[in-house]
């Protein structure tokens, strides 16, 4: 029995550095969804206006979300065929 160790390596640091970035779109499209809050809570600028208004944050949400189930779907496609 023989180890493809370079394969393995590729798919353990493809894996790791996918996870992360799925893991950090979700983060950035629960905070790009945060803009929806009427009141936000807490500080140290607390009341001040966003940088971005409230639709375009929710826009760049929706296209975090849309790039995790495009990378789900791929990697969900590269399982079954």
């Amino acid at each position: 029995m023989n180890i493809a160790w370079g394969s393995l390596l590729t798919v353990c640091v493809v894996s790791l550095a996918v996870g992360v970035a799925v893991v950090s779109l979700v983060a950035f499209a629960l905070v790009g969804l945060s803009a929806r809050a009427t009141q936000p809570a807490g500080g140290p600028d607390d009341g001040a206006a966003p940088p971005v208004s409230a639709p375009v944050r929710t826009a760049i949400a929706a296209l975090c979300l849309l790039a995790v189930a495009a990378i789900v779907g791929y990697g969900l496609y590269v399982i079954v065929a």
